[in-house]
């Protein structure tokens, strides 16, 4: 059957190809624990990618999800937003009653404050699919992380990554977004600073992997990921004040 090569992912490679109704990627050392992991959540009622096994070639095999990106879909609206939001309650609720294996192994680039649980740790516009499911796809990067964290960057990631934007109505959005996921009030508190630190983080990832030649992360640095990895991390640092101010009213 003929291998249709998929665009989209910054840091995946050109070895990810549709086959039919399948997505074949890269077998890796952290594949079973990822798809344990998959498993466990899809049980729990949580929507992703089904895991199929392994091909022939070696490859893990997981089911295609027809529909849009949600990069490439516009922005979303304050509904659409809230969705999304409840889809990451969704999955974090369902991931705080997994518990894995002893030996389990994980591969994230970004290091944690912590391992409350396992998480998702890219749930961005370039890892939703929109269509007749909305399903976060792109799960290689779960690891054991916190709630905080791995919302802190959803959060952003939805909201806050247009550095342009008058952040009132960036806030408005975010206002959204966390009244889906029903953060408490200690969450709401804490989050701005979390986005801040998390922001700088992809940034500090970007360059620091530039400076030492790590691909991908060093390419995405010089192609403009860099540049913008860096504005969005001052936007956000520059109107906590306004984020606190949208969240608090929640």
């Amino acid at each position: 059957m003929e291998e249709q090569a998929l665009a989209g992912g910054n840091a995946s490679s050109d070895a990810v190809v549709r086959v039919g109704d399948t997505v074949r990627k890269p077998w890796t050392a952290s594949t079973p624990s990822v798809v344990r992991y998959v498993d466990t959540l899809r049980a729990a009622g949580v929507d992703a990618p089904a895991p199929l096994g392994r091909d022939d070639q070696g490859r893990q095999v997981q089911e295609f999800i027809p529909g849009t990106l949600a990069i490439d879909a516009g922005r979303l609206s304050p509904a659409e937003l809230h969705r999304v939001g409840a889809l990451v309650r969704g999955i974090h609720d369902a991931s705080a009653a997994y518990a894995p294996e002893p030996h389990a192994v994980w591969h994230t680039a970004i290091p944690a404050p912590g391992d409350d649980l396992v998480c998702h740790n890219d749930l961005a516009p370039w890892n939703l699919i929109i269509g007749e499911r909305w399903v976060f796809i792109d799960w290689d990067a779960a690891a054991p992380s916190t709630r905080l964290w791995d919302l802190a960057y959803a959060a952003q990631a939805f909201t806050l990554n247009d550095a342009g934007r008058p952040p009132e109505e960036s806030a408005q959005d975010l206002a959204a977004f966390v009244d889906g996921y029903r953060a408490d009030p200690r969450m709401r508190s804490d989050l701005p600073a979390a986005m801040s630190r998390r922001t700088e983080a992809m940034y500090d990832l970007l360059r620091s992997s530039h400076d030492a030649g790590t691909e991908p992360w060093a390419s995405m640095f010089t192609a403009g990921h860099g540049e913008h990895w860096q504005a969005v991390t001052r936007y956000v640092q520059a109107h906590e004040d306004v984020w606190s101010a949208a969240l608090a009213v929640g």
